[in-house]
């Protein structure tokens, strides 16, 4: 998948199971930044805080990926809880995302092979329900042209997928674009066809 666009969450998730009497609430929600993940765990820990662990994982960054990750067992076994998270939200199909898993204790022991199963069926029922939305990487583009090429410079933004942001007018129109990074070349190429090379790419 490509980095430029990928799935993340549309907004917090929440999914609940039992199993041998504890109680394992997973709750889901969009970050992008480890500061954002931790923030989102001690709001989750003030919210229950009678539970005995508020386990977590994130994952920051594109579905996947491992340059920007963070875990934690709060207490469980090594090993049964952050790690197990962590995996089945790199397998998710989703990136810029965090897991908390609230465990209240119900009585029985679940061993370490039937935590590991239970905070990572939790995230993945959440993942499975998860509403997502797309995430475009954009970046911003300025450039000058003269009056007669203000139509056809208008028409050729929706097929880029650019958005105008900002325009100016004077000795020549200063427009500035948001555009998917990934388009900036082919969308540059058609402004210098258009107006015969006359365009000016501007820095800033």
């Amino acid at each position: 998948m490509s980095e430029e666009r990928y799935r993340i969450p549309a907004g917090p998730h929440r999914v609940e199971q039992e199993v041998l009497k504890s109680r394992f609430l997973t709750t889901l929600e969009p970050v992008a930044s480890a500061e954002e993940a931790r923030a989102f765990v001690e709001r989750i820990r003030a919210e229950f805080p009678d539970a005995r662990h508020h386990c977590w994982a994130f994952v920051v960054g594109p579905p996947g990926s491992t340059a920007n990750v963070g875990m934690s067992d709060d207490g469980e076994p090594h090993g049964t809880a952050g790690r197990p998270m962590l995996n089945a939200l790199l397998h998710g199909g989703v990136g810029d995302v965090a897991a908390v898993v609230t465990r209240w204790f119900g009585g029985t022991l679940l061993g370490k092979g039937g935590l590991v199963r239970a905070y990572t069926q939790g995230v993945q029922l959440a993942l499975a329900e998860l509403p997502t939305r797309e995430k475009v990487r954009t970046v911003t583009l300025r450039f000058a042209f003269d009056y007669a090429h203000v139509d056809g410079v208008r028409r050729l933004l929706p097929a880029h997928e650019a958005t105008l942001v900002e325009e100016a007018y004077s000795e020549r129109v200063q427009y500035t674009l948001q555009l998917p990074a990934s388009g900036v070349e082919a969308l540059e190429q058609a402004l210098r066809d258009l107006t015969h090379g006359a365009v000016q790419v501007l820095d800033g």
